[in-house]
């Protein structure tokens, strides 16, 4: 028979194990569990929202899906779309996505003769807001507005 301290050794690895894997501080049993289950909630959203991505990409053929790169610099992000061909009214859904996630737009360069090319540095609205943002947060949030784009052009 498995002794009682044996069983608490147990279930102190198996908070220390929980604990270490969702980056919680909490000390007690109850506040591990709920920290996990917020962990599992989040991963379930990056989830649906990864496969939402992955549903932009296939309606895009071959080489006409626009090319995103983001990067963080320090307080700001510098958000580059490209595609080879025009897009029209793509910047109108992307710039919506922008003020969605609370950025905005100090400063931008962009086209749409035969291709559309958005380059652009962004900032946060609210920089004492509490949620974290960022590089691929911003970047599934872009995807969304092509994704919404998409949507909106097959209306049509």
């Amino acid at each position: 028979m498995v002794s009682i301290e044996q069983e608490r050794e147990a279930m102190f690895k198996k908070l220390q194990l929980l604990r270490s894997i969702t980056n919680s501080h909490a000390h007690d049993k109850e506040s591990v569990v709920l920290e996990a289950s917020k962990y599992i909630k989040d991963l379930k959203q990056r989830v649906e929202r990864l496969n939402q991505d992955i549903a932009t990409a296939e309606s895009f053929t071959g080489q006409n899906f626009p090319t995103i790169r983001v990067e963080e610099q320090e307080d700001d992000f510098l958000i580059k779309v490209f595609t080879t061909r025009n897009c029209q009214g793509l910047l109108v859904f992307i710039l919506e996505a922008f003020e969605e996630l609370g950025l905005e737009v100090l400063q931008a360069t962009i086209s749409t003769s035969d291709t559309f090319i958005l380059e652009a540095i962004a900032t946060r609205e609210n920089k004492e807001a509490d949620d974290h943002i960022d590089d691929r947060v911003v970047k599934q949030v872009v995807l969304r507005g092509i994704q919404k784009w998409i949507e909106g052009s097959e209306q049509e």
